[in-house]
């Protein structure tokens, strides 16, 4: 698995490529974490070279929404959400957790 981090003036873009699993999870998480403890509360995570994210790695994903949105300070979107990858937050029901975007510049400029 592959993180990196880029930083706008209004969000932060988190590139993320290869598999997200047990073994892995915990390095998405703290890059996600990194984000949060810089007080920076706007995230686009960019899912375009994603091949697999595990259970581990959606719970990375909903703690980071959880502090996101936690007194309205902001919120985590998806762009470039990969069909298995949407199939499964569908089947999960996180889909309607988060703003998904079909691509990082509309995810961007969402904030």
């Amino acid at each position: 698995m592959d993180v990196s981090l880029q930083q706008f003036k209004r969000c932060d873009l988190v590139t993320v490529k290869g598999r997200v699993d047990s073994a892995t999870a915990p390095q998405f998480s703290q890059a996600l974490d990194g984000i949060l403890n810089d007080s920076r509360f706007k995230i686009v995570v960019d899912m375009a070279g994603l091949e697999y994210m595990s259970s581990a790695g959606f719970r990375a994903l909903i703690a980071a929404q959880r502090a996101c949105r936690r007194y309205n300070r902001g919120e985590v979107a998806l762009a470039n959400v990969p069909a298995n990858i949407h199939a499964a937050l569908e089947l999960a029901g996180f889909t309607n957790l988060f703003q998904i975007f079909d691509d990082v510049t509309a995810a961007v400029g969402y904030f």
